[in-house]
């Protein structure tokens, strides 16, 4: 079963304490889903949008 966050939930989730990262990430292609009014993001989206930005620091 999907999990569904609304902003607030989803920016607990991903750490962050304003929406503005949020919105940026969303801007970036982070998928939502509106009904009426509600606005929300699947817990599996995030989980997916997070491992493709995923960056590995190169050791020198």
């Amino acid at each position: 079963m999907t999990e569904y966050f609304s902003y607030q939930q989803a920016m607990k989730y991903m750490g962050f304490k304003t929406q503005d990262t949020l919105r940026t990430y969303i801007k970036q292609g982070l998928p939502t889903i509106q009904v009426g009014k509600s606005k929300r993001i699947a817990k599996s989206d995030i989980d997916k949008f997070m491992a493709a930005h995923r960056v590995i620091a190169k050791q020198e």
